[in-house]
């Protein structure tokens, strides 16, 4: 069988501005941020013949490949779960360039959730099975749900709102270093977390992601047509997908463990396929929709033992020079929430070394999708 081991690369990345609230319409977006990091990398839209998506993307491959100029188009696949899909996406579009399956891959997320509707506000449409076991109860929306995991692990490890406030700080001083951050201008301090209003206790108002309007890409390519394009490669050195068994949503209702969530399972296949482990990891982009799924998320990927993630974000372990920078760009919390792309983006610009908050002689890199559901991860590698 084909190695998938380093055998492509990403080679271009593109944005848009991220706001509250932007004129353009989602496709519109789409398509700026893809030519955008098609030129990044130097390719031509015609060349493109792979696209990968999110089941929850309102901008279908027909349209955007029509819109962008693309030729033939022989691999095209979507990812569920929101913000689960988002390594994914590459994670596909790697295994069919490695296959032969297609050439030239996009990868793209475009949402307008600053000025759109809230998912959850539909009363219309019969809930999935497993919304029927929470909505009718109270837990109307995704915080509600991680608030109640947030509370048992406080409870059973003693975690801490100032655990917590670790996380949404070394976010938010990222974003204070990135101009293209949402929150660039706007320092976060401890007194402003603790006064601020509950959203879903014990979560309070900066535990929670942005509402933002944006749109990301990035290309993908084999590691042979890598060394062609316009910049350097970072190579998909590995990735995973994890759905582990009698999963229930963001609760994990049926586990034995509901603290045991999807990010166990796809860092057992993710670190197997790899040539390296989380203590060589030199940045991490962890998906932060909410601050407790970082420390969840440290210890499902190996950074700490079980029940340590709390206290692994004391000293400053996640900020620049800490044991493990996080969110260099300001992650989900305090760059923009884009379902997560934003962070596959920022990994490949500090393996480039051109991050904002960029760590020094960084060459790995881990990003994640979201925890809490079925999810996914990449490992980075610069050459």
């Amino acid at each position: 069988m084909p190695s998938f081991k380093d055998a492509t690369a990403i080679v271009g990345i593109g944005q848009t501005p991220f706001a509250k609230q932007l004129a353009d319409s989602e496709k519109t977006l789409a398509c700026r941020a893809i030519l955008a990091a098609l030129d990044d990398a130097g390719i031509a839209p015609s060349e493109v013949d792979a696209f990968a998506s999110y089941t929850m993307e309102e901008t279908d491959e027909v349209e955007v490949a029509k819109a962008i100029g693309a030729g033939d188009v022989t691999f095209f696949s979507k990812v569920g779960y929101g913000g689960g899909g988002s390594c994914a996406t590459v994670g596909h579009l790697a295994s069919a360039i490695a296959t032969g399956q297609a050439s030239v891959g996009i990868a793209w997320r475009s949402r307008k959730r600053g000025s759109g509707p809230r998912p959850w506000k539909n009363t219309t449409v019969q809930l999935p099975t497993p919304a029927q076991w929470t909505r009718p109860f109270g837990l109307l929306r995704p915080v509600d749900e991680i608030a109640m995991l947030a509370r048992r692990h406080m409870h059973e490890y003693g975690t801490t709102r100032d655990h917590l406030f670790n996380v949404a700080l070394a976010c938010r001083n990222r974003a204070n270093q990135n101009p293209a951050a949402m929150m660039y201008d706007r320092p976060l301090t401890r007194d402003m977390y603790m006064t601020s209003r509950w959203i879903s206790e014990p979560l309070c108002l900066f535990d929670n992601c942005l509402e933002t309007d944006g749109a990301l890409a990035c290309v993908v390519v084999s590691a042979e047509r890598a060394r062609d394009c316009r910049t350097g490669p970072v190579y998909v050195h590995s990735a995973a997908q994890g759905l582990p068994a009698q999963h229930h949503g963001m609760v994990n209702y049926w586990n034995d463990d509901p603290l045991s969530g999807p990010a166990w399972t796809a860092a057992r296949h993710l670190w197997k396929q790899a040539d390296f482990g989380p203590e060589d990891v030199d940045v991490a982009q962890i998906y932060d929709a909410f601050t407790p799924l970082i420390p969840l998320s440290l210890e499902g990927y190996g950074f700490c033992g079980r029940g340590e993630g709390g206290a692994f974000t004391e000293g400053g372990a996640l900020e620049s020079g800490g044991r493990l920078p996080i969110n260099t760009g300001g992650g989900g919390l305090s760059e923009a929430y884009v379902h997560g792309f934003n962070l596959i983006n920022e990994g490949v610009k500090q393996l480039r070394g051109t991050s904002t908050a960029q760590v020094p002689n960084a060459t790995t890199c881990l990003v994640t999708a979201g925890e809490g559901v079925p999810t996914s991860a990449l490992l980075l590698r610069a050459p």
